[in-house]
């Protein structure tokens, strides 16, 4: 959508940009959600997850790194319409796109259920505060 195809759609740049900062918000706030309560827990068994040794925690570095510069984009085009440059804004959505679904596929792979239960009961995964 980013090269102008939200027109398509029927949405306006304001629409697509709304969309865009709601992206940036939910993303951001799934990771802190993530970080603050679940990924501690997973992290004292699997390493991965851990704060010293995290995958998990250095992908979400570097999608936040990402999304800083989304977000700051963003702020740019709302309030200057004119300046949006649909070349500037798909490069700065693939400048993370490797690490967020590359992140996406570990994280879905090292959550699956066969592979869960290897270091949590059953009764202990329900007990995670999600």
């Amino acid at each position: 959508l980013s090269d102008g195809s939200f027109n398509k759609r029927g949405w306006s740049l304001g629409i697509y940009l709304e969309n865009a900062k709601r992206f940036d918000y939910h993303l951001t706030m799934h990771h802190t959600i993530e970080e603050a309560y679940i990924f501690p827990i997973l992290g004292k068994r699997m390493k991965q997850f851990s704060e010293s040794e995290g995958l998990h925690l250095e992908s979400h570095k570097g999608i936040h790194d990402g999304l800083e510069r989304f977000k700051t984009l963003v702020q740019q085009y709302k309030s200057r319409p004119h300046t949006y440059n649909p070349t500037e804004m798909r490069a700065c959505l693939d400048s993370f796109r490797e690490v967020l679904f590359s992140h996406l596929d570990q994280e879905v792979e090292d959550l699956r259920g066969d592979n869960l239960k290897k270091y949590f009961t059953l009764q202990e995964v329900e007990s995670i505060p999600i």
